[in-house]
């Protein structure tokens, strides 16, 4: 792979998680939509918030390897969004049903973030961004367990 391509392929990774990052600021927004729980709304806000600061920083190296960073969303994301938006027309929508939600656009995010650190292809010449993509895993792994945890003291106070 030539350097031009290299530099191409990391654009588009980042543009990747710059994408999912959309996506969970969307989940987020619809699940504070999806509860009354003012509690739950802060932290659903909280998290959406920490998405725009990835997409701040993911925006910076884009613009830094010469790229034109995305502003979209990815297809699986618009149709888990329409799902959930159809899910919830036709079902009462509990804090619970919105925590597993939240808990499986977590997961999806991990697993963004683990496929560009594990991509073979993606050499990331830059001590900087490896930091800043690891650092990123770090803060969803803590929010899914924050977010699981929620869900499972839900799930109990409910029985």
């Amino acid at each position: 792979m030539g350097t031009l391509q290299h530099i191409q392929h990391q654009i588009s990774a980042l543009n990747d998680l710059i994408k999912t990052n959309n996506d969970r600021i969307t989940g987020y927004q619809k699940a504070a939509e999806g509860t009354e729980d003012a509690s739950l709304k802060s932290v659903f806000a909280g998290y959406a918030d920490q998405s725009r600061g990835y997409v701040n920083e993911l925006n910076d190296y884009v613009h830094q390897l010469g790229g034109a960073p995305t502003d979209g969303t990815t297809l699986s994301g618009k149709f888990y969004h329409t799902w959930i938006d159809v899910k919830a027309a036709f079902t009462k929508k509990d804090n619970y049903s919105v925590l597993s939600d939240c808990e499986y656009g977590e997961d999806v995010a991990k697993s963004s973030y683990r496929k560009a650190l594990d991509d073979k292809e993606l050499i990331w010449e830059d001590e900087k961004v490896l930091t800043l993509l690891t650092s990123h895993m770090d803060g969803l792994k803590i929010a899914h367990d924050a977010i699981k945890a929620l869900r499972d003291s839900v799930k109990e106070q409910e029985a």
